[in-house]
């Protein structure tokens, strides 16, 4: 349990740290204006801390900064509410005042609106990442080489591409693999289309048909051609001028993990309603361990249909990224229920 000089402290210390991306010393934190304590007192403080793995010292005679210890008490215990400010309130009244016509477009919005005011990276999963559901799977061979393999939705989408017929597989066998696939997988959500690809179907399918593998590769590229287009990103670029991500590498990982669009919806799809916050390594992905995940749900009426979140450096304006994501939730809420009809 922490006192309370030691709660605010590590409050001083993550504030400013946030704000300046740079080791914070006890002077500085002497010098604020609630502060009464010496900065030898702060110094001490600052010592017991990061022995119980709130703080860290990156270079001996540097000051410290918050570890992810210490940002999940920060934002478990001492994050203070606080309102939403003017270019805030104003960048989602203009966003929600167009007459949008598409949801696609409405969801695209925003997250560009979030991504311009948070200099972060956002991404909103839309309602059909949810609700979507196999209605039919079809494969058109062209010639003995290449085929258009289709995939249509419960919401009437069409999605198709041309791929290429497995080496030695007759038609026949195509068929049948296609016939289990609908028998087995209409009405299942999309969502969860590829585990039970895997895990509950490839062992039937291999009683009947050989090299069902790549037939089911096959299958799955398409279906994450689809996946994309439910998938907004917006601030890709954000990340590169974040100080903590000046590490080629580093840097490499996380954009190439934002064009992944499973693990995307996998990172995104949260475990409970509302806000939830993972920092560094509760992230299940080892590209982001320096990140933070922030995601709301949104709901139509009591079901949650979709998902808009941020990623960004530990070092993140948890309170006021936490306020948009519960502000913006709602008001996405209020201009979806139209194609809802709620």
């Amino acid at each position: 349990m922490l006192s309370e000089r030691q709660r605010m402290i590590l409050s001083a210390i993550i504030d400013d740290y946030v704000r300046s991306a740079e080791p914070i010393g006890s002077r500085s934190i002497s010098k604020r204006g609630n502060v009464s304590f010496s900065p030898a007192t702060i110094r001490n403080e600052m010592s017991d801390l990061e022995e119980m793995g709130y703080l860290e010292q990156p270079h001996t005679s540097a000051g410290r900064i918050p570890s992810h210890k210490g940002y999940r008490y920060y934002v478990d215990h001492l994050l203070q509410q606080e309102s939403l400010g003017s270019q805030d309130l104003d960048a989602m009244k203009i966003t929600f005042a167009q007459r949008i016509q598409e949801m696609e477009d409405v969801i695209q919005h925003v997250a560009g609106m979030l991504s311009s005011l948070t200099n972060y990276t956002s991404v909103v999963l839309g309602p059909e990442v949810f609700s979507t559901t196999l209605k039919h799977l079809q494969i058109v061979p062209l010639n003995e080489t290449t085929a258009v393999a289709i995939i249509v939705t419960n919401t009437g989408h069409v999605e198709n591409k041309t791929v290429t017929i497995p080496e030695g597989m007759a038609m026949s066998e195509i068929e049948k693999v296609v016939n289990i696939l609908n028998a087995r997988l209409k009405n299942v959500p999309l969502l969860q289309f590829k585990s039970k690809l895997y895990n509950e179907i490839s062992t039937e399918l291999s009683k009947y048909v050989s090299g069902y593998q790549d037939l089911i590769s096959v299958v799955e590229s398409v279906l994450q051609n689809d996946e994309k287009d439910r998938i907004f990103l917006s601030g890709t670029s954000n990340m590169l001028i974040q100080p903590e991500f000046k590490d080629v590498d580093k840097i490499k990982n996380i954009l190439d993990l934002l064009d992944e669009s499973p693990t995307l919806i996998r990172l995104f799809t949260p475990s409970i309603e509302g806000v939830e916050v993972k920092i560094g390594s509760e992230n299940s992905i080892a590209a982001i361990h320096n990140c933070s995940l922030i995601t709301a749900s949104y709901s139509i009426g009591d079901s949650p249909i979709g998902t808009i979140g941020i990623i960004g450096p530990t070092r993140m304006e948890y309170a006021r990224v936490i306020n948009l994501l519960n502000v913006v939730s709602k008001h996405l809420e209020v201009s979806l229920s139209r194609w809802y009809g709620k």
